[in-house]
């Protein structure tokens, strides 16, 4: 089992910056690819991005510029630095740790979810 907890949300005006930070424990070992996805009310939940062991990174176009991905695999944490926030970012964020690779859509086999942190930018 994997254990996620994330933090650094909150509300932040459009324009601005955030980064959102996600700590693992547990079975680390067995996990390849960290990754955030983001759900809003009334919409399907979306790999916003990813980063393998190797530092191999994903980007949804959404975010694609303005967000950067990391890990440091010493400490178990992984990171989400989001710029020029716009009010279509606004959603709830997840951390997740995908044993293989995170999926862009679900069912999301072998993937340790955290309970998530809002992120919220008004205009």
């Amino acid at each position: 089992q994997v254990q996620l907890a994330e933090s650094g949300g909150g509300l932040v005006q459009a324009g601005g910056s955030l980064r959102l930070s996600c700590a693992a424990s547990g079975s680390i070992g067995s996990i390849n690819v960290m990754g955030w996805y983001r759900q809003a009310p009334g919409k399907e939940r979306e790999l916003v991005a990813s980063i393998s062991s190797g530092g191999f990174t994903y980007y949804a176009d959404s975010v694609k510029g303005r967000s950067t991905i990391s890990r440091y695999n010493a400490k178990n944490t992984g990171y989400v630095q989001m710029n020029s926030l716009e009010r279509e970012d606004t959603a709830m964020y997840y951390c997740a740790a995908c044993r293989w690779s995170c999926q862009s859509r679900g069912p999301y086999r072998d993937t340790y979810w955290g309970q998530g942190i809002q992120v919220t930018v008004s205009s």
